[in-house]
C-alpha cells in the first residue's frame, strides 16, 4: 500500500515563505513525475508545478519565479518551496506522484490528502 503525506502548510503573511513536503511510503519500486496542485474554495484544482525523475521542471505562470519544486529520490520525497506568497496563493495544496510498485504493475497516480496554505494580506 502506497501513501503520500503532505506537510508544511500553515498560515503566513503576504510576502512570506513556506516549504511543503510530500513523502511517499510503502512498497515503491520507482517514482516518476511528482506534481503539486492546489484548489482554492469554489475553484477547480489546478497544476502548480511538476518535476520528472530526471529533474525537468514545469511551473504554472502564476508561480514562476516564486515557487521552486524539487525532489530527494533517496527519501521518496518531493518539495515545494514557496516564496513571496500572495493572498491568491491561498488553497489546499495536494501532491501527486506517478509510482510503480513492482515490475508487474503499471505506473499509477497517487494523491496525498492535502495541506492548507493560507496567506493573509
Amino acid at each position: 500500500q502506497v501513501q503520500l503525506v503532505e506537510s508544511g502548510g500553515g498560515l503566513v503573511q503576504a510576502g512570506g515563505s513556506l516549504r511543503l513536503s510530500c513523502a511517499a511510503s510503502g512498497s515503491i519500486l520507482s517514482i516518476d513525475t511528482i506534481g503539486w496542485y492546489r484548489q482554492a474554495p469554489g475553484k477547480q484544482r489546478e497544476l502548480v508545478a511538476t518535476i520528472t525523475s530526471g529533474g525537468s521542471t514545469n511551473y504554472a505562470d502564476s508561480v514562476k519565479g516564486r515557487f521552486t519544486i524539487s525532489r530527494e529520490n533517496a527519501k521518496n520525497t518531493g518539495y515545494l518551496q514557496m516564496n513571496t506568497l500572495k493572498p491568491e496563493d491561498t488553497a489546499v495544496y495536494y501532491c501527486k506522484a506517478q509510482i510503480k510498485v513492482s515490475v508487474l504493475h503499471l505506473w499509477t497516480d497517487y494523491w496525498g490528502q492535502g495541506t492548507q496554505v493560507t496567506v493573509s494580506s
